[in-house]
Protein backbone atom coordinates (compact mmCIF):
# COMPACT_ATOMS: atom_id res chain seq x y z
CA UNK A 1 0.00 0.00 0.00
CA UNK A 2 1.30 3.43 -0.93
CA UNK A 3 2.52 5.63 1.89
CA UNK A 4 0.53 8.47 0.37
CA UNK A 5 -2.67 6.49 0.63
CA UNK A 6 -1.97 5.06 4.07
CA UNK A 7 -4.68 2.61 5.15
CA UNK A 8 -7.40 3.84 2.77
CA UNK A 9 -8.26 0.35 1.57
CA UNK A 10 -11.82 1.48 0.77
CA UNK A 11 -10.36 3.79 -1.88
CA UNK A 12 -8.52 1.03 -3.73
CA UNK A 13 -9.09 1.12 -7.49
CA UNK A 14 -11.16 4.29 -7.44
CA UNK A 15 -11.23 5.84 -10.89
CA UNK A 16 -9.90 9.36 -11.37
CA UNK A 17 -10.26 11.30 -14.63
CA UNK A 18 -7.61 13.96 -15.28
CA UNK A 19 -8.60 16.64 -17.83
CA UNK A 20 -5.44 18.66 -18.50
CA UNK A 21 -4.03 19.93 -21.81
CA UNK A 22 -0.44 20.45 -20.64
CA UNK A 23 1.26 17.12 -21.50
CA UNK A 24 3.87 17.44 -18.75
CA UNK A 25 1.34 18.22 -16.02
CA UNK A 26 -0.97 15.52 -17.34
CA UNK A 27 1.78 12.91 -17.24
CA UNK A 28 3.01 13.87 -13.77
CA UNK A 29 -0.49 13.83 -12.27
CA UNK A 30 -1.25 10.53 -13.98
CA UNK A 31 1.99 8.98 -12.68
CA UNK A 32 1.50 10.06 -9.06
CA UNK A 33 -2.15 9.03 -8.94
CA UNK A 34 -1.35 5.64 -10.43
CA UNK A 35 1.45 5.19 -7.88
CA UNK A 36 -1.08 5.95 -5.15
CA UNK A 37 -3.25 3.07 -6.33
CA UNK A 38 -5.91 4.86 -8.35
CA UNK A 39 -7.18 3.90 -11.78
CA UNK A 40 -6.46 6.95 -13.95
CA UNK A 41 -7.92 8.08 -17.25
CA UNK A 42 -6.75 11.23 -19.00
CA UNK A 43 -8.14 13.72 -21.49
CA UNK A 44 -6.35 16.66 -23.08
CA UNK A 45 -9.24 18.93 -24.06
CA UNK A 46 -12.68 19.89 -22.87
CA UNK A 47 -14.79 17.87 -25.29
CA UNK A 48 -12.84 14.62 -24.90
CA UNK A 49 -12.99 15.22 -21.15
CA UNK A 50 -16.78 15.51 -21.18
CA UNK A 51 -17.00 12.39 -23.31
CA UNK A 52 -14.74 10.53 -20.85
CA UNK A 53 -16.96 11.54 -17.92
CA UNK A 54 -19.95 10.01 -19.68
CA UNK A 55 -18.08 6.89 -20.74
CA UNK A 56 -16.06 6.04 -17.63
CA UNK A 57 -18.24 7.39 -14.76
CA UNK A 58 -15.19 8.44 -12.70
CA UNK A 59 -15.21 8.65 -8.91
CA UNK A 60 -13.43 12.02 -9.10
CA UNK A 61 -12.37 14.52 -11.77
CA UNK A 62 -9.19 16.61 -11.73
CA UNK A 63 -9.99 19.49 -14.07
CA UNK A 64 -7.74 22.24 -15.40
CA UNK A 65 -9.27 25.71 -15.38
CA UNK A 66 -7.74 26.68 -18.74
CA UNK A 67 -8.54 24.25 -21.56
CA UNK A 68 -8.79 24.48 -25.34
CA UNK A 69 -12.31 24.41 -26.73
CA UNK A 70 -14.37 25.53 -23.76
CA UNK A 71 -12.75 26.47 -20.47
CA UNK A 72 -12.70 24.34 -17.36
CA UNK A 73 -15.44 26.27 -15.61
CA UNK A 74 -17.88 25.55 -18.43
CA UNK A 75 -16.80 21.90 -18.41
CA UNK A 76 -17.49 21.87 -14.67
CA UNK A 77 -20.95 23.36 -15.18
CA UNK A 78 -21.80 20.73 -17.79
CA UNK A 79 -20.62 17.92 -15.52
CA UNK A 80 -22.61 19.38 -12.62
CA UNK A 81 -25.75 19.47 -14.73
CA UNK A 82 -25.59 15.67 -14.90
CA UNK A 83 -23.59 14.51 -11.87
CA UNK A 84 -22.43 15.21 -8.32
CA UNK A 85 -19.04 13.55 -8.95
CA UNK A 86 -16.31 15.31 -6.89
CA UNK A 87 -14.32 17.82 -8.95
CA UNK A 88 -10.94 19.30 -8.04
CA UNK A 89 -10.05 22.34 -10.15
CA UNK A 90 -6.47 23.23 -11.06
CA UNK A 91 -6.20 27.03 -11.09
CA UNK A 92 -3.53 29.58 -11.98
CA UNK A 93 -1.29 30.96 -9.24
CA UNK A 94 -2.67 34.09 -7.60
CA UNK A 95 -5.84 34.22 -9.70
CA UNK A 96 -8.64 34.64 -7.18
CA UNK A 97 -11.08 35.23 -10.02
CA UNK A 98 -10.26 31.83 -11.50
CA UNK A 99 -10.74 30.10 -8.14
CA UNK A 100 -14.07 31.79 -7.49
CA UNK A 101 -15.27 31.08 -11.02
CA UNK A 102 -14.40 27.41 -10.61
CA UNK A 103 -16.15 27.15 -7.26
CA UNK A 104 -19.24 28.90 -8.59
CA UNK A 105 -19.27 26.45 -11.48
CA UNK A 106 -19.53 23.61 -8.95
CA UNK A 107 -15.97 22.51 -8.14
CA UNK A 108 -15.59 20.91 -4.72
CA UNK A 109 -11.98 21.90 -4.23
CA UNK A 110 -9.08 23.57 -5.97
CA UNK A 111 -5.31 23.27 -6.14
CA UNK A 112 -3.21 26.25 -7.19
CA UNK A 113 -0.55 25.91 -9.88
CA UNK A 114 2.34 25.30 -9.55
CA UNK A 115 1.53 22.52 -7.09
CA UNK A 116 3.21 19.58 -5.45
CA UNK A 117 1.99 16.30 -7.02
CA UNK A 118 2.00 14.77 -3.55
CA UNK A 119 -0.26 17.57 -2.32
CA UNK A 120 -2.67 16.89 -5.16
CA UNK A 121 -2.74 13.17 -4.34
CA UNK A 122 -3.47 13.98 -0.70
CA UNK A 123 -6.26 16.35 -1.77
CA UNK A 124 -7.74 13.70 -4.07
CA UNK A 125 -7.63 11.16 -1.24
CA UNK A 126 -9.24 13.59 1.20
CA UNK A 127 -12.11 14.45 -1.12
CA UNK A 128 -12.70 10.81 -2.09
CA UNK A 129 -12.60 9.67 1.53
CA UNK A 130 -15.25 12.23 2.46
CA UNK A 131 -17.43 11.04 -0.41
CA UNK A 132 -17.55 7.47 0.93
CA UNK A 133 -20.85 6.50 2.55
CA UNK A 134 -18.87 4.84 5.33
CA UNK A 135 -16.91 8.02 6.14
CA UNK A 136 -19.22 9.05 8.99
CA UNK A 137 -20.90 6.23 10.89
CA UNK A 138 -23.65 8.28 12.51
CA UNK A 139 -27.37 7.73 12.92
CA UNK A 140 -29.77 9.77 10.78
CA UNK A 141 -31.64 12.62 12.46
CA UNK A 142 -34.33 15.15 11.61
CA UNK A 143 -34.23 18.89 12.01
CA UNK A 144 -37.02 21.04 10.65
CA UNK A 145 -37.96 19.78 7.16
CA UNK A 146 -34.52 18.21 6.70
CA UNK A 147 -33.28 14.70 7.43
CA UNK A 148 -29.53 14.08 7.52
CA UNK A 149 -28.13 10.59 7.05
CA UNK A 150 -24.37 11.07 7.55
CA UNK A 151 -23.45 7.46 6.78
CA UNK A 152 -25.33 7.39 3.49
CA UNK A 153 -24.37 11.03 2.80
CA UNK A 154 -27.95 11.95 1.98
CA UNK A 155 -29.96 15.01 2.95
CA UNK A 156 -33.68 15.10 2.23
CA UNK A 157 -36.12 17.98 2.47
CA UNK A 158 -39.68 16.86 3.12
CA UNK A 159 -38.60 13.41 1.98
CA UNK A 160 -37.06 14.59 -1.30
CA UNK A 161 -33.28 13.99 -1.68
CA UNK A 162 -31.14 17.07 -2.33
CA UNK A 163 -28.54 16.83 -5.08
CA UNK A 164 -25.49 18.14 -3.21
CA UNK A 165 -21.84 18.02 -4.21
CA UNK A 166 -19.28 16.69 -1.72
CA UNK A 167 -18.45 20.10 -0.24
CA UNK A 168 -22.07 21.29 -0.28
CA UNK A 169 -23.03 18.19 1.69
CA UNK A 170 -20.16 18.63 4.13
CA UNK A 171 -21.04 22.28 4.73
CA UNK A 172 -24.75 21.65 5.21
CA UNK A 173 -24.12 18.65 7.47
CA UNK A 174 -21.88 20.85 9.62
CA UNK A 175 -24.64 23.42 10.03
CA UNK A 176 -27.33 20.78 10.64
CA UNK A 177 -25.23 19.40 13.49
CA UNK A 178 -24.79 22.89 14.97
CA UNK A 179 -28.15 24.66 14.57
CA UNK A 180 -28.55 28.25 15.73
CA UNK A 181 -24.79 28.65 16.17
CA UNK A 182 -22.94 31.36 14.27
CA UNK A 183 -19.66 30.46 12.57
CA UNK A 184 -17.20 32.76 10.88
CA UNK A 185 -15.55 31.78 7.61
CA UNK A 186 -12.14 30.79 9.07
CA UNK A 187 -13.89 28.38 11.46
CA UNK A 188 -15.90 26.87 8.60
CA UNK A 189 -12.79 26.57 6.45
CA UNK A 190 -11.12 24.54 9.22
CA UNK A 191 -14.18 22.54 10.24
CA UNK A 192 -15.48 21.64 6.78
CA UNK A 193 -12.48 21.80 4.45
CA UNK A 194 -9.79 20.99 7.03
CA UNK A 195 -7.71 23.98 5.90
CA UNK A 196 -5.92 26.22 8.37
CA UNK A 197 -4.99 28.56 5.52
CA UNK A 198 -7.06 29.14 2.41
CA UNK A 199 -9.16 31.51 0.36
CA UNK A 200 -12.17 32.51 2.48
CA UNK A 201 -14.17 33.08 -0.69
CA UNK A 202 -14.31 29.27 -0.87
CA UNK A 203 -16.77 29.37 2.03
CA UNK A 204 -18.72 32.28 0.56
CA UNK A 205 -19.16 30.65 -2.84
CA UNK A 206 -20.06 27.21 -1.46
CA UNK A 207 -22.61 28.81 0.88
CA UNK A 208 -24.17 30.60 -2.09
CA UNK A 209 -24.33 27.35 -4.06
CA UNK A 210 -25.86 25.53 -1.09
CA UNK A 211 -28.54 28.19 -0.65
CA UNK A 212 -29.64 27.67 -4.23
CA UNK A 213 -30.57 24.10 -3.26
CA UNK A 214 -32.08 24.55 0.22
CA UNK A 215 -33.77 27.96 0.16
CA UNK A 216 -37.16 28.81 -1.33
CA UNK A 217 -35.70 32.21 -2.21
CA UNK A 218 -31.88 32.06 -2.31
CA UNK A 219 -31.70 35.85 -2.59
CA UNK A 220 -33.59 36.17 0.71
CA UNK A 221 -32.33 33.19 2.75
CA UNK A 222 -34.39 32.03 5.71
CA UNK A 223 -32.61 28.76 6.51
CA UNK A 224 -28.91 29.57 6.21
CA UNK A 225 -28.72 33.21 7.15
CA UNK A 226 -25.90 35.74 7.11
CA UNK A 227 -24.92 37.28 10.43
CA UNK A 228 -23.43 40.51 9.15
CA UNK A 229 -19.88 41.14 10.23
CA UNK A 230 -19.62 37.64 11.73
CA UNK A 231 -20.54 34.73 9.48
CA UNK A 232 -23.42 32.32 8.93
CA UNK A 233 -26.05 30.56 11.07
CA UNK A 234 -28.57 27.77 10.46
CA UNK A 235 -31.94 29.16 11.52
CA UNK A 236 -34.31 26.24 12.05
CA UNK A 237 -36.81 25.21 14.67
CA UNK A 238 -35.33 22.41 16.80
CA UNK A 239 -37.11 20.06 19.22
Amino acid sequence: MSQTRGDDADLADRRVLVIEDDPTVNEVVHTYLRAAGYLVDTATDSFSGLAAVAETSPDLVVLDRMLPGIDGSEVCRRIRAESTVPIIMLTALGSEEDRIDGLEAGADDYVVKPFSPRELVLRVTSVLRRSLPEYAREAPFDIGPFRLDPSARIVTRDGVPLELSVREFDLFAFFLKHPRQTFDRPTLLRGVWGWDIGDLSTVTVTTRRLREKIEDDPGNPRVLITVWGVGYRLELETP
